[in-house]
């Protein structure tokens, strides 16, 4: 990278549950590339979106790639800032230890200053 550039924060929400739209795949497709820009990308995870980190996931019976599997390379890409919205895993009776890899837990107002300090967000 050009070492004039200024990096710019990207933000992407995932809400969607992991199968039945393309909205977690194109979600996913948009953070890695601008991770490959050497972007600064943070990946939050709202309402049924946390079900995309879940592990054990199995999409094989739906003709379908497993989400999960692709989840696994965020770290790859430089991907640190995995977020989840810590209401949405109570809500839905899942913790920390069943997902897919190391994230940070967000409150209301951590998502309200992210989302602020961004330069550009992607809801999806």
């Amino acid at each position: 990278m050009n070492q004039g550039a200024i990096k710019k924060q990207f933000t992407f929400i995932a809400r969607s549950a992991p199968y039945g739209t393309n909205r977690p795949q194109l979600c996913l497709d948009m953070a890695l590339a601008t991770a490959v820009f050497e972007q600064e990308v943070n990946y939050l995870f709202m309402g049924d979106g946390v079900y995309q980190l879940l592990s054990g996931q199995n999409a094989e019976g739906i003709a379908s790639k497993t989400l999960g599997n692709a989840m696994e390379t965020l770290d790859l890409y430089g991907i640190d800032n995995v977020l989840v919205e810590r209401e949405a895993l109570s809500q839905r009776s899942l913790t920390e230890k069943e997902l897919l890899l190391p994230v940070t837990l967000v409150e209301p107002d951590d998502i309200q200053g992210l989302l602020q300090r961004s330069d550009c967000v992607f809801n999806l």
